[in-house]
């Protein structure tokens, strides 16, 4: 068996808890109260993959300055598209990876300001 966390920071879990079940279809795989504090385990999973999110309290509210998240899409311009049309922020448009010539890449910032990157095979 082969699962992995990624852990976002967030500061409200029902808004990144939202934007992840309905921009990128992810499924709860678990929504339970973990103490007295009001914080609770949310756990999300992506469609047909092997990693989940965890979402884990940030302590201030300014957004990260680097991606913390690659997603792997078969098509990254498309969507982009989906994201634009859905409201969410594009950072940069999809573009050949410097670092990579033949894979595309592009940014967009989660509810939270989590900037996200989305990238080809």
């Amino acid at each position: 068996m082969h699962i992995q966390f990624a852990e976002l920071p967030v500061s409200d879990q029902d808004r990144a808890k939202a934007f992840y079940t309905n921009n990128l279809a992810c499924q709860v795989i678990a929504d339970q109260p973990m103490d007295d504090s009001g914080w609770r385990w949310v756990e999300l999973a992506f469609p047909h993959a092997v990693t989940n999110l965890h979402f884990i309290s940030r302590a201030d509210t300014l957004p990260s300055v680097d991606p913390v998240l690659v997603l792997i899409d078969d098509d990254v311009e498309a969507r982009v598209g989906s994201l634009r049309a859905k409201g969410v922020e594009i950072v940069t448009e999809p573009l050949e990876a410097p670092w990579q010539p033949g894979r595309t890449v592009a940014e967009f910032r989660d509810s939270e300001g989590n900037r996200m990157m989305l990238a080809s095979r």
